[in-house]
Protein backbone atom coordinates (compact mmCIF):
# COMPACT_ATOMS: atom_id res chain seq x y z
CA UNK A 1 0.00 0.00 0.00
CA UNK A 2 2.85 2.41 0.85
CA UNK A 3 4.46 1.74 -2.54
CA UNK A 4 1.19 2.46 -4.33
CA UNK A 5 0.66 5.66 -2.36
CA UNK A 6 4.28 6.74 -2.93
CA UNK A 7 3.98 6.02 -6.66
CA UNK A 8 0.74 7.99 -6.83
CA UNK A 9 2.34 10.98 -5.07
CA UNK A 10 5.29 10.94 -7.47
CA UNK A 11 2.99 10.80 -10.51
CA UNK A 12 0.74 13.52 -9.08
CA UNK A 13 3.80 15.68 -8.40
CA UNK A 14 5.00 15.26 -11.98
CA UNK A 15 1.57 16.14 -13.34
CA UNK A 16 1.36 19.18 -11.06
CA UNK A 17 4.72 20.48 -12.27
CA UNK A 18 3.66 19.97 -15.89
CA UNK A 19 0.41 21.83 -15.29
CA UNK A 20 2.44 24.80 -14.06
CA UNK A 21 4.32 25.10 -17.34
CA UNK A 22 3.03 27.93 -19.48
CA UNK A 23 3.87 27.91 -23.18
CA UNK A 24 3.36 30.91 -25.43
CA UNK A 25 3.44 30.64 -29.21
CA UNK A 26 3.73 34.10 -30.73
CA UNK A 27 3.38 34.90 -34.43
CA UNK A 28 2.98 37.95 -36.57
CA UNK A 29 -0.12 38.15 -38.77
CA UNK A 30 0.17 36.62 -42.24
CA UNK A 31 0.89 38.56 -45.44
CA UNK A 32 -1.24 41.69 -45.67
CA UNK A 33 -2.32 43.80 -48.62
CA UNK A 34 0.08 46.72 -48.89
CA UNK A 35 -1.99 49.84 -48.60
CA UNK A 36 -2.24 53.04 -46.63
CA UNK A 37 -5.47 51.71 -45.12
CA UNK A 38 -5.23 51.21 -41.34
CA UNK A 39 -6.88 47.77 -41.35
CA UNK A 40 -5.85 45.89 -44.51
CA UNK A 41 -6.99 42.36 -45.27
CA UNK A 42 -4.75 39.40 -45.95
CA UNK A 43 -3.48 38.74 -49.44
CA UNK A 44 -4.23 35.41 -51.13
CA UNK A 45 -0.76 34.37 -49.97
CA UNK A 46 -1.65 35.52 -46.44
CA UNK A 47 -4.76 33.33 -46.42
CA UNK A 48 -2.60 30.38 -47.51
CA UNK A 49 -0.08 31.18 -44.77
CA UNK A 50 -2.87 31.34 -42.15
CA UNK A 51 -3.88 27.83 -43.17
CA UNK A 52 -0.22 26.79 -43.00
CA UNK A 53 -0.05 28.06 -39.41
CA UNK A 54 -3.06 25.88 -38.58
CA UNK A 55 -1.17 22.91 -40.05
CA UNK A 56 1.99 23.81 -38.08
CA UNK A 57 -0.08 23.94 -34.89
CA UNK A 58 -2.09 20.80 -35.68
CA UNK A 59 -0.64 18.83 -32.75
CA UNK A 60 -0.53 21.72 -30.27
CA UNK A 61 -3.36 21.75 -27.73
CA UNK A 62 -4.05 25.44 -27.23
CA UNK A 63 -6.11 26.65 -24.30
CA UNK A 64 -6.40 30.27 -25.44
CA UNK A 65 -5.89 32.09 -28.74
CA UNK A 66 -5.35 35.86 -28.68
CA UNK A 67 -5.44 38.32 -31.57
CA UNK A 68 -5.44 42.06 -31.89
CA UNK A 69 -8.64 43.54 -33.30
CA UNK A 70 -7.49 43.89 -36.91
CA UNK A 71 -8.59 41.95 -39.99
CA UNK A 72 -5.08 40.66 -40.70
CA UNK A 73 -4.50 39.29 -37.18
CA UNK A 74 -7.98 37.86 -36.64
CA UNK A 75 -7.90 36.19 -40.06
CA UNK A 76 -4.48 34.72 -39.29
CA UNK A 77 -5.77 33.25 -36.02
CA UNK A 78 -9.13 31.95 -37.28
CA UNK A 79 -7.99 28.76 -39.10
CA UNK A 80 -6.16 27.56 -35.97
CA UNK A 81 -9.04 28.60 -33.71
CA UNK A 82 -11.56 26.71 -35.86
CA UNK A 83 -9.33 23.65 -35.87
CA UNK A 84 -9.08 23.78 -32.06
CA UNK A 85 -12.75 24.72 -31.57
CA UNK A 86 -11.69 27.87 -29.71
CA UNK A 87 -12.80 31.47 -29.96
CA UNK A 88 -10.28 34.17 -30.74
CA UNK A 89 -9.90 36.45 -27.73
CA UNK A 90 -9.24 40.08 -28.70
CA UNK A 91 -6.50 42.02 -26.91
CA UNK A 92 -4.90 45.45 -27.11
CA UNK A 93 -1.34 44.98 -28.34
CA UNK A 94 0.26 47.44 -25.94
CA UNK A 95 -1.77 46.34 -22.91
CA UNK A 96 -1.66 42.53 -23.05
CA UNK A 97 1.27 41.92 -20.72
CA UNK A 98 -0.06 42.58 -17.22
CA UNK A 99 -0.68 40.64 -13.99
CA UNK A 100 -4.15 39.53 -15.17
CA UNK A 101 -2.68 38.15 -18.40
CA UNK A 102 -0.04 36.19 -16.48
CA UNK A 103 -2.65 34.86 -14.06
CA UNK A 104 -5.12 33.95 -16.83
CA UNK A 105 -2.51 32.09 -18.87
CA UNK A 106 -0.56 30.35 -16.09
CA UNK A 107 -0.21 26.64 -16.81
CA UNK A 108 -1.79 27.00 -20.26
CA UNK A 109 -0.70 26.78 -23.88
CA UNK A 110 -1.38 30.07 -25.62
CA UNK A 111 -1.25 31.35 -29.20
CA UNK A 112 -0.81 35.10 -29.64
CA UNK A 113 -1.16 36.73 -33.06
CA UNK A 114 0.13 40.27 -33.31
CA UNK A 115 2.31 42.59 -35.33
CA UNK A 116 5.93 43.05 -36.41
CA UNK A 117 6.42 45.81 -33.86
CA UNK A 118 4.66 44.10 -30.94
CA UNK A 119 5.24 40.32 -31.00
CA UNK A 120 9.03 40.34 -30.40
CA UNK A 121 8.60 42.83 -27.58
CA UNK A 122 5.84 40.78 -25.97
CA UNK A 123 8.13 37.73 -26.14
CA UNK A 124 10.81 39.85 -24.46
CA UNK A 125 8.40 40.93 -21.70
CA UNK A 126 7.49 37.32 -20.97
CA UNK A 127 11.19 36.34 -21.03
CA UNK A 128 12.24 39.26 -18.87
CA UNK A 129 15.08 40.16 -21.27
CA UNK A 130 15.65 41.96 -24.58
CA UNK A 131 16.40 38.91 -26.69
CA UNK A 132 14.36 39.71 -29.82
CA UNK A 133 14.26 42.68 -32.18
CA UNK A 134 11.39 44.11 -34.23
CA UNK A 135 10.44 41.91 -37.21
CA UNK A 136 11.27 43.17 -40.70
CA UNK A 137 8.11 44.27 -42.52
CA UNK A 138 8.66 41.55 -45.19
CA UNK A 139 9.03 38.71 -42.67
CA UNK A 140 5.94 36.60 -41.93
CA UNK A 141 7.78 33.43 -40.88
CA UNK A 142 8.82 33.96 -37.24
CA UNK A 143 7.48 31.66 -34.55
CA UNK A 144 8.52 32.56 -31.01
CA UNK A 145 8.00 29.86 -28.42
CA UNK A 146 8.40 31.00 -24.82
CA UNK A 147 8.13 28.48 -22.01
CA UNK A 148 7.68 29.68 -18.44
CA UNK A 149 7.88 27.65 -15.25
CA UNK A 150 8.34 28.69 -11.64
CA UNK A 151 12.07 28.02 -12.00
CA UNK A 152 12.90 29.55 -15.38
CA UNK A 153 11.72 31.12 -18.59
CA UNK A 154 13.22 30.22 -21.94
CA UNK A 155 12.55 31.22 -25.52
CA UNK A 156 13.33 30.02 -28.99
CA UNK A 157 12.79 31.61 -32.40
CA UNK A 158 11.91 29.38 -35.35
CA UNK A 159 11.35 30.34 -38.98
CA UNK A 160 8.44 28.49 -40.58
CA UNK A 161 8.76 28.58 -44.36
CA UNK A 162 6.34 27.19 -46.89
Amino acid sequence: MRKILFSFLIIAGIQFSFSQTTTYYLIRHADKILTTKKDPDLTTRGIERSNLWAKVFEDVQFDIIYSTDYNRTRNTAIPTAKQKNLEVKIYEARKLFNPNFLKETKGKTVLIVGHSNTIPFLANKILGSDKYQEIDERNYTNLYIVTKTEEKTDGVLLHIYD
